[in-house]
């Protein structure tokens, strides 16, 4: 877990720095660059995808029909605007995948929406240690959006998933890429979804059937994600899910000391 642990708290001192270097008119492509730079000078050399940035209305993935949409673009940072930066580095052979949202200047509705993430985290982590299946507890996010007054925009990634496991990678000098993924990574995914298809679970925590169980021992990425009126709120991070039969030790975030809970308890 320390390795993963220390993974994490890298991509997120890389999303805080660079956040702190965005200025009205630096574009999604601009952004994601950093966050690469930043990273690869630490000594990152793999990733589970390359970073993603995205401003104002695609925040909330407005318009989103295909998947190269995720990919930066050159839409310029305003006054105003809320931000998402999504990174996904390995770093010794111990993969991350975090999310950070912002805003340049003033945003009180990109503020509410942070704010009420806060009862998404709580919800997950005590419904995965009650051992609910991942498909009723993705029902029970949704339902608690639609309380919240938002619009579920998770569901527009591939196979509308709310989480996905992350896993070890050989740690090597370079490893190739398909549209952005690294194939180590890649290669891990497939590789549980084979293994979970003989063992009856999924890594991908979906609205669909084959999410239908308990969750499975191992590292989730989760990123519950709000949107309202083109605006876009989410965060990332790992849940660490053991086969304890101690619900504190069955399920529990990897670190508490994130930029979302660190502003969480600063504004209760």
């Amino acid at each position: 877990m320390d390795g993963f642990r220390q993974t994490q708290r890298l991509a997120y001192a890389c999303a805080e720095e660079v956040a702190a270097r965005l200025r009205p008119g630096v574009t999604e492509r601009e952004a994601a660059r950093m966050l690469r730079r930043w990273l690869e000078a630490r000594g990152v050399r793999d990733w589970f995808h390359l970073p993603f940035a995205w401003f104002g209305d695609r925040t909330a993935f407005t318009g989103f029909r295909i998947p190269l949409q995720f990919f930066p673009t050159g839409r310029r940072l305003e006054e105003g605007m809320p931000f998402i930066l999504d990174l996904a580095p390995v770093y010794r052979g111990f993969s991350a995948d975090v999310g950070f949202s912002g805003r340049i200047g003033e945003n009180a509705l990109h503020d509410k929406l942070l704010g009420d993430l806060r009862a998404h985290r709580e919800l997950i982590l005590r419904e995965v240690r009650e051992r609910r299946p991942l498909r009723a507890i993705y029902q029970d996010v949704d339902r608690l959006m639609v309380q919240q007054g938002y619009a579920n925009r998770h569901r527009a990634y591939p196979f509308g998933v709310v989480a996905h496991t992350v896993d070890r990678v050989k740690d090597r000098r370079w490893s190739p890429r398909v549209f952005g993924f690294g194939t180590q990574a890649l290669k891990g995914l497939a590789s549980d979804s084979l293994r979970g298809h003989r063992e009856g679970w999924s890594p991908l925590w979906s609205p669909y059937g084959f999410s239908d169980h308990p969750p499975a021992p191992g590292m989730w990425a989760v990123e519950p994600h709000l949107g309202f009126r083109g605006t876009g709120a989410k965060f990332e991070e790992i849940l660490v899910v053991t086969d304890s039969t101690d619900p504190e030790q069955s399920a529990f975030w990897l670190d508490d000391d994130l930029p979302h809970v660190r502003r969480w308890e600063t504004t209760a």
